[in-house]
């Protein structure tokens, strides 16, 4: 029996070797792909309306194509290269898991700790998930919350305490680790715990040390005024249909929520930290993180859809040439991708000043399909009616009533109010507006008269908040009066565009 196994087995292997053998290499692939991508791009940037792009491409230990395109700003920034710099938005989640494998490591966590035994505040609004939430729950994006839960107050300067305390007044939409919804403050909680486990005040002084030092990430940084202060770096750009916007730096967003997203960065640096992801945790022969946790941050934990898993910083998504670990930022003015395939040991990095539109998703799974031998597929075509309809949904929402109801007086409605997330506000009839202040940061809503008891809010660009208002992220959204028991209107409710509500009590 076992002699006629292996008698037929010689020749299908001996068949099998001779296919790999004729079939190009990963190498060659990309070789043979330069002459169709430039091209490629250039259309798909002039149909993005994309100012600045840098695309990076490694096989095995090396970076074996690198090249920028357009230019670093529209109103006169220089062409982009290798080592312009772009906020890479949140494919810095991954770095972030990888310092908490590296903490595993060293026996400063268990992925099974309860968080609330590492951070005492944590709580969530149920008492059971709350003390079963887990280290491996920070990053998995299962968490139970609605999606991009509480970003508004992160938009508004709420500190990092005060974020993480605010998780504890919100419904879960979902049963605890069933369901994918995408957050951003469970990573902020992650990195204060990372650092804590370090010794350390900071989670961005783990990141220097543990990663980017041992990386030789020498342009990489992790704020407003490192990136402003880089003589080669990109400006960001707003995505609409009619064109792209140039706006500001501002250090309240991507800076204010840590690891979920604050890293500055070049193509040829990100090739560092792709060829340490294929070398399974080793750089240059240096052993930075075991193969054991790095592969513990890219177990599927949660179905993302009906084709992808979520893991810990890293999307899983297979295809018929290898399994696809990817992860995209939005840094509201920049858009990245990184993607990795170690069965093939192959990386893409796609680094842009523009919104995340799907743009470079799609350039990214393109190259990558063509790698791999995939189908093809004109992802840039398909991916360019989404990102209009989504722009155009967002107008229709806040598009004036053709016959609004009638308006309340507005002198009544002012007042003090307060929330258990925001704290107090106080709202002033300011000319024909109402004004809500928000105490804790100073930021200011203007309520303008929309329909009957509802107002139109609006994140005035006053201070350090005209950035964020240029943005144009978490910025609207609606104020509804509402009668309390005495029949008054001093119950008031602000929901945010995605659909997330605040419940205002009067004072």
């Amino acid at each position: 029996m076992v002699v006629a196994l292996f008698g037929v087995a010689v020749p299908d292997q001996t068949r099998a070797q001779e296919r790999a053998q004729s079939q190009p290499s990963v190498e060659e692939r990309i070789q043979a792909l330069s002459p169709d991508l430039e091209p490629y791009v250039a259309g798909g940037m002039k149909a993005f309306d994309v100012p600045g792009l840098a695309i990076g491409i490694v096989a095995g230990d090396r970076l074996v194509y690198a090249k920028g395109f357009g230019v670093r700003s529209k109103s006169g920034g220089g062409p982009v290269d290798t080592r312009t710099i772009f906020q890479i938005g949140s494919t810095t989640k991954a770095f972030l898991a990888a310092t908490e494998a590296i903490m595993v490591d060293r026996g400063k966590l268990r992925w099974d700790d309860r968080v609330v035994d590492l951070d005492p505040e944590f709580q969530l609004k149920d008492p059971w998930v709350t003390r079963e939430f887990r280290v491996f729950d920070l990053l998995a994006q299962r968490s139970s919350l609605p999606g991009f839960v509480n970003d508004m107050l992160a938009m508004y300067d709420f500190d990092d305490a005060a974020l993480i305390r605010s998780l504890r007044n919100v419904e879960p939409v979902s049963s605890f680790r069933t369901t994918f919804a995408y957050t951003n403050i469970t990573h902020l909680l992650a990195s204060r715990i990372v650092a804590k486990a370090a010794g350390v005040s900071d989670w961005t002084a783990v990141l220097q040390q543990e990663l980017l030092d041992p990386l030789d990430m020498k342009d990489s940084s992790y704020t407003a005024e490192a990136i402003e202060a880089a003589a080669n770096h990109a400006n960001g750009h707003r995505w609409t249909p009619q064109g792209s916007i140039e706006v500001p730096f501002t250090p309240i967003f991507p800076y204010h929520l840590d690891g979920a997203g604050d890293i500055n960065t070049n193509v040829e640096d990100m090739a560092r930290w792709v060829r340490f992801q294929l070398g399974n945790g080793t750089f240059e022969g240096r052993r930075v993180v075991s193969p054991e946790n790095l592969a513990y941050t890219r177990r599927p934990m949660v179905a993302a859809s009906d084709q992808a898993s979520y893991a810990q910083g890293w999307y899983v998504y297979p295809t018929p040439g290898g399994n696809i670990l990817w992860h995209d930022g939005d840094a509201l003015s920049f858009g990245s991708f990184v993607g990795l395939v170690p069965d093939r040991n192959v990386g893409v990095v796609i680094l842009t000043n523009i919104t995340d539109n799907g743009f470079q998703i799609a350039l990214a799974m393109w190259i990558l399909d063509r790698i791999l031998d995939n189908p093809k597929v004109d992802h840039v075509a398909n991916s360019r009616v989404p990102a209009t309809t989504s722009f155009e949904t967002k107008a229709k929402l806040f598009a004036k009533p053709a016959d609004p109801r009638p308006f309340p007086p507005l002198a009544p409605l002012a007042g003090k109010f307060v929330n258990p997330s925001f704290g107090e506000a106080e709202i002033t009839l300011q000319g024909e507006a109402l004004v809500m202040e928000v105490r804790a940061t100073g930021a200011q809503l203007r309520l303008e008269p929309w329909d009957g008891n509802v107002f139109l809010a609006s994140l005035m660009p006053t201070g350090r908040f005209g950035p964020i208002v240029d943005l144009g992220y978490m910025t609207r959204g609606f104020a509804q009066f509402q009668m309390g028991k005495d029949g008054k209107l001093d119950q008031l409710r602000l929901s945010t565009e995605d659909g997330q509500a605040y419940e205002f009590t009067r004072e």
